[in-house]
């Protein structure tokens, strides 16, 4: 893999990040606009100008239902969908470097099937909304610690442990999943924990806003810092260390990084997935394999995709659709795609 991003390069991965930036936007206002309570565009534009902090006064011609439903209901729960989008977009492109290989994704470290079980535990216990966050994210980084500590056994901490590791770490925090659901009561707790574990945003707010944004937020600007580090680790172990990378150290801080992303947004929407297997190779093809430009594509193309998987969750029926669902019916295909491709033709050309 070429580490250099050359000029013109960097000038077509600029005008592709600009122009996502741009869907972006216009994916938001509609998103906001369009439900079972239409807005009309501009007056989700006009709102959201009113809001902000120096822009010149715009006179209220809206009616409070629609300044609630805008403000209240539909922009916390955009936030929400577009940060989680973002955060596994990320994650999975990381991944997908440090381990050199296309197929792998967020969900190998076992972070969100420890999340998982969390979560289905708070409810269970009865516990409020704030107790199914906590237990996610608490149960989340166990699941990352015991991998750790399992590829440890392994006498180091390579990447055939890692792997092996997470898939154990996720098999036994499934069952314990399966064991929960067994237990709760049919009528009245597991409904809930199945329609959690599908991934939903149904139930989001502004203050569950924060407990996916700050985690994301903050883990997501350490990783686009270190980029290019990830860029020379995704040369291979040796020609890394040849550079001068610490190769340990940083896997596993990517790895810390990226399970803090995961369990956060697990933690508020239960388990949405096949976004960062899928995604970062639509953003490789856009802009090359550089992480320099692939990452932050990779941000914006996950903070697109679910937020128009979850417009049509909520808009293809009269009962809304768990997004997870639909990521899974999307994604499943195009990563069956994708795994025939770099079967066929290798990692090495992409």
């Amino acid at each position: 893999m070429n580490a250099t991003l050359q000029k013109p390069s960097r000038t077509r991965a600029l005008i592709v990040l600009f122009a996502l930036l741009a869907v972006l936007a216009i994916a938001s206002v509609f998103y906001l606009a369009l439900g079972r309570y239409y807005v009309p565009a501009g007056t989700v534009a006009r709102i959201l100008l009113a809001a902000v902090p120096g822009s010149a006064p715009v006179s209220p011609r809206w009616q409070e239902t629609e300044w609630i439903v805008v403000w209240l209901v539909r922009l916390p729960r955009l936030l929400m969908v577009v940060l989680a989008g973002m955060g596994l977009a990320l994650s999975g492109a990381c991944l997908q470097g440090i381990f050199r290989n296309p197929l792998v994704g967020p969900h190998l470290v076992g972070v969100s099937s420890g999340a998982s079980f969390g979560g289905v535990l708070a409810i269970l216990l009865s516990l409020p909304a704030a107790g199914v966050v906590g237990l996610a994210f608490a149960f989340g980084m166990l699941a990352l610690v015991m991998v750790f500590g399992l590829s440890r056994l392994a006498g180091r901490a390579g990447i055939l442990s890692l792997v092996l590791a997470g898939v154990i770490v996720s098999a036994f925090f499934g069952a314990l999943v399966g064991l929960t659901q067994h237990l709760a009561d049919p009528e009245a707790k597991l409904p809930g924990m199945v329609y959690w574990l599908m991934g939903s945003f149904a139930g989001a707010d502004w203050k569950k806003a924060p407990i996916i944004g700050i985690p994301t937020v903050a883990a997501g600007i350490v990783l686009l810092l270190l980029r290019w580090r990830i860029n020379l680790l995704s040369l291979g172990d040796t020609d890394a260390a040849a550079l001068g990378v610490k190769v340990g150290p940083l896997r596993w801080g990517v790895l810390v990084l990226i399970s803090l992303i995961v369990s956060a947004q697990v933690s508020v929407s239960g388990g949405v997935g096949w976004i960062g297997l899928v995604i970062p190779h639509f953003a490789r093809m856009l802009v090359g394999p550089d992480h320099r430009a692939l990452m932050p594509a990779s941000v914006l193309l996950g903070g697109i995709y679910l937020l128009v998987m979850d417009c049509l969750a909520r808009n293809l029926t009269s009962l809304e659709i768990p997004v997870g669902l639909l990521t899974a019916l999307v994604g499943a295909p195009v990563f069956a795609f994708v795994f025939w491709k770099t079967q066929a033709r290798g990692w090495g050309r992409d």
